[in-house]
């Protein structure tokens, strides 16, 4: 089964912001496609940006406005573990969209290995051929389905990084327990694990069980979890995209940041200089007891 973001909505969008929305509807090129057995691609430009749609939903990217530049907002949060630890040495990304998070991290701090593991078939050539994404000899993709690769892998990693969605949503096998007990298997003792789910905003409210029973789950096989809701960065798309100032819809990106550790966060004026990291740390959640 896949869990559906727009099913998780608790509230309804204001008609009026709904209204500017379409008035404000971006013209997008097509400048290729791909089908596979497990998506349905196209690669667009605007004057946004260029960007990697899975059927309608924007998984990956790069915006280049005088508002914005960078990444899809919300990808800015799997920078944080870099203001956690600075030993991290072997990571492995699940699921590599364009690919410019890791060459950021590549550029950002020393690491030996970097393992990328994709179900896509057509992924590897996508970020190379539009979003510039550069190989190195410390990369290792595997093309393979992420639990079978974490079942079968022997490797330790101080971080992994984990974001993957199909056309309608998220796999429900990255939300059991089985799976975060691969997870835990093949992370080092103090190893961070970041993963992005949907979420309604309203995190916290009683309706929104989908979130209330993931951070539980969560909590049984991590000592330390922060939560980030992602208003920073939906405050960025919305005014990137459609000039509003405002938070359209309920749905937002939930990362969840987890490790046996606790890590303290600490400055670093390099990489707050490219990405005004701050920013997004503010969006901190308390997890409720």
């Amino acid at each position: 089964m896949t869990i559906i973001p727009e099913k998780l909505a608790i509230h309804k969008p204001k008609k009026e912001l709904l209204d500017l929305i379409e008035k404000n509807e971006i013209k997008e090129d097509i400048l290729e496609t791909f089908e596979s057995d497990f998506h349905s691609i196209s690669i667009v430009e605007s004057k946004i940006g260029r960007f990697l749609k899975y059927n309608d939903t924007y998984q990956a990217g790069y915006i280049d406005t005088p508002f914005y530049k960078g990444n899809l907002p919300y990808i800015n949060y799997f920078l944080i573990p870099l203001l956690m630890n600075k030993k991290i040495k072997d990571v492995l990304f699940i699921g590599l969209g364009s690919g410019i998070i890791v060459n950021q991290y590549e550029e950002l701090i020393n690491l030996k290995t970097v393992d990328i593991v994709d179900i896509e078939e057509n992924i590897f050539y996508i970020a190379q051929k539009y979003f510039n994404f550069k190989t190195s000899e410390k990369q290792n993709f595997i093309l393979q389905d992420a639990l079978i690769y974490l079942k079968s892998t022997k490797k330790k990693y101080d971080l992994i990084i984990v974001d993957v969605a199909g056309n309608e949503g998220i796999d429900e096998r990255f939300c059991d327990s089985e799976y975060l007990n691969l997870i835990k298997n093949r992370l080092k003792k103090e190893g961070i694990f970041v993963s992005n789910m949907p979420s309604s905003r309203d995190v916290f409210n009683p309706k929104n069980k989908f979130a209330l029973n993931l951070i539980e789950l969560y909590k049984k096989h991590f000592k330390f979890i922060d939560l980030y809701n992602a208003e920073q960065s939906n405050k960025i798309f919305y005014k990137t995209f459609f000039d509003i100032d405002e938070i359209v819809f309920d749905i937002t990106n939930l990362i969840l940041i987890s490790s046996d550790k606790r890590y303290l966060i600490s400055n670093n004026d390099f990489i707050e200089d490219k990405f005004q990291i701050s920013k997004y740390l503010n969006d901190l959640c308390k997890l409720h007891d």
